[in-house]
């Protein structure tokens, strides 16, 4: 994973996630794809189509339709309801704020997985 731009907008928390927060939003792999993908792209910011895209081509044997209604209906939700993304369906786009408290647990499960 690569390092962060000093310029990315941080969310807009006054205090971090809890240790039970990082946990449950990094306990599901798909999630962790993710995340892995938002924080590996230029701007944190991808569309739901390129989330799917790049999980079912991770997902041997995942469907498509499947995957997409997984992200649309849990996954990004629960991004969304843990503080760490935001969602647009106007533009169907997630940005990924990179909470440090995520991240540095975040780069450790990335490395542990590959």
């Amino acid at each position: 994973m690569r390092e962060r731009e000093s310029g990315r907008s941080v969310v807009a928390t006054a205090e971090s996630l809890s240790l039970d927060t990082v946990f449950d939003v990094l306990a599901s792999g798909r999630r962790r794809c993710v995340l892995y993908y938002l924080h590996d792209a230029e701007d944190g910011v991808a569309t739901i189509a390129e989330l799917t895209d790049w999980v079912t081509s991770l997902e041997d044997g995942a469907g498509r339709d499947a995957v997409l209604t997984s992200l649309r209906h849990v996954h990004v939700p629960r991004l969304v309801d843990a503080g760490v993304a935001e969602y647009d369906p106007r533009s169907g786009t997630v940005r990924y704020w990179a909470p440090p408290s995520l991240e540095e647990w975040l780069e450790h499960a990335y490395h542990k997985e590959r």
